[in-house]
């Protein structure tokens, strides 16, 4: 097997691993071990964040263009970022009675049209509406538990985010910026990392970080589109 073939097709292999840590992440959730469960879902972001460069690195569309990598990576991501973090919203308690049902039934309905949705990326490789990082957002809810009524007006409005022309950046692929969206999407890493290790019992300055980390990841692409970039200076 040649080379290139060979790497293109283990790319396709590191993708695929987010089914694993998918599956050790629903195992986790049905014996209510929350931070376990967050573990393997901040893994599976990781490998998430780090397969799609080193598939346009080793042009894998042509070199194993029988996978789809595109239809493979959503599979995943829906998943990772909205099946099993709405489940978890639910059963977890955090989110309950018919705050929950509203909740997560939105959650799951909504997400699987925008995944379906071929608008969904914009020029610059940003997202065009919120793009279901629900993952994200549970995450956050589980550190801070606000009230019922706070999640699930965020739910409301982040679901009518998701089919209005707002931007989202991408923290990898959306260049603008980037020298600081990619730092801080490695900051908001660790900070889940921290919060499952400690049962989502942050201390207080930590759980504001996390806070801010995750509000200039959810509103910078609106930035952008409001605040025009600087065209080149030409000689």
């Amino acid at each position: 097997m040649q080379k290139e073939r060979l790497r293109a097709i283990s790319v396709h292999l590191l993708t695929a691993t987010g089914a694993i840590f998918s599956m050790l992440a629903i195992i986790a959730a049905a014996n209510q071990s929350w931070e376990v469960m967050y573990l393997w879902l901040v893994v599976a972001f990781a490998v998430d964040g780090i397969d799609g460069p080193l598939a346009r690195r080793y042009d894998v569309k042509k070199y194993a263009g029988e996978i789809d990598g595109v239809l493979l990576d959503l599979i995943i991501d829906y998943l990772t970022y909205v099946f099993i973090p709405a489940y978890a919203l639910y059963q977890s308690g955090l989110l309950p009675g018919w705050w929950g049902w509203f909740g997560v039934l939105l959650i799951a309905f909504a997400s699987s049209i925008y995944f379906a949705d071929t608008r969904m990326k914009t020029a610059d490789k940003s997202f065009s509406g919120f793009p279901g990082c629900w993952n994200m957002v549970v995450l956050v809810f589980f550190a801070v538990d606000p009230a019922p009524l706070t999640m699930v007006t965020m739910i409301a409005l982040l679901t009518i985010a998701m089919f209005v022309p707002l931007k989202f950046i991408h923290p990898v692929r959306t260049k603008r910026w980037r020298k600081l969206s990619l730092p801080m999407a490695g900051v908001w890493v660790l900070l889940a990392l921290w919060a499952t290790l400690t049962k989502f019992n942050l201390p207080g300055p930590a759980e504001v970080l996390l806070i801010l980390v995750s509000l200039y990841l959810l509103f910078v692409g609106i930035a952008q589109q409001i605040i025009p970039q600087r065209e080149p200076a030409t000689a």
